[in-house]
């Protein structure tokens, strides 16, 4: 049975509060992207608070609380998609030193949408074992998105010392594991790739300072956030998230 009455409410309008004070917060920051998920899931949890409500009064300060901040979210829902459709979006999230929680599931969990089916990712750091490691990871979150992804274009250097064969048998690997998915990917290298972004050919175009190599080593290999990196300390870096209506040729 569902829990009713004011012990429902008493655990439920704490999480709902701390969600809403994180969405005016991310909102007032301009960051309106995140602040609209945290809108989104804190007026849930306030209409579930508002169904265990007995009291009246209680639940017209509720229905206030609720349809303000549905009007909120309405509303940079509108400014989000005026500024996709001129061209002009852009956000910022600063990832900080030892931060937690920015898993690439979280990172571009709203920029993936069933629209997606084609990627292109620029990074010149894809040469080491823990790089190809982040590769292949990144290509698992795009296999189970809820996009039905069928090209992958990845440019990267071409590690020119000893670990060319390597780097090759590597992404030849990856290449072949995608490819029973029913997924291609091209691989390209160049020797004056310098910038680090992807973009997804719904619009959206994510630039990552570190690229995809910004996930600290793990302390011990029996330690959390060796396998879970929601809980994997990361480097200090910057992303940037864009908008544009034409997709990238390559």
């Amino acid at each position: 049975m569902s829990q009713a009455g004011p012990g429902a409410v008493a655990s439920l309008e704490p999480p709902a509060v701390a969600t809403l004070k994180r969405a005016v917060e991310l909102d007032s920051a301009s960051r309106f992207q995140e602040s609209l998920v945290c809108y989104q899931e804190g007026i849930d949890l306030l209409l579930r608070v508002l169904k265990a409500t007995k009291d009246e009064t209680k639940k017209a300060h509720y229905r206030q609380k609720i349809s303000d901040y549905m009007e909120r979210a309405e509303a940079i829902k509108k400014h989000i998609e005026k500024e996709r459709e001129d061209g002009k979006y852009h956000q910022q999230i600063k990832i900080e030193e030892n931060a937690t929680g920015f898993s690439y599931e979280k990172v571009f969990q709203d920029y993936l949408n069933e629209t997606v089916t084609e990627v292109w990712i620029e990074d010149p750091y894809i040469r080491h074992v823990h790089q190809f490691y982040n590769f292949l990871r990144f290509c698992e979150m795009l296999v189970k998105g809820p996009g039905k992804v069928k090209t992958i274009h990845l440019l990267t250097s071409c590690d020119e010392g000893s670990g060319k064969s390597q780097q090759t048998n590597s992404l030849e690997e990856i290449k072949q594991s995608l490819k029973n998915y029913g997924i291609t990917l091209n691989v390209s290298f160049s020797s004056s790739i310098h910038d680090r972004e992807i973009r997804f050919n719904n619009g959206w175009m994510i630039k990552i300072g570190r690229g995809l190599d910004y996930f600290k080593k793990p302390q011990g290999r029996f330690c959390l956030g060796y396998c879970d990196f929601d809980l994997r300390p990361c480097h200090e870096t910057t992303v940037d998230v864009f908008h544009t209506k034409h997709t990238k040729k390559t």
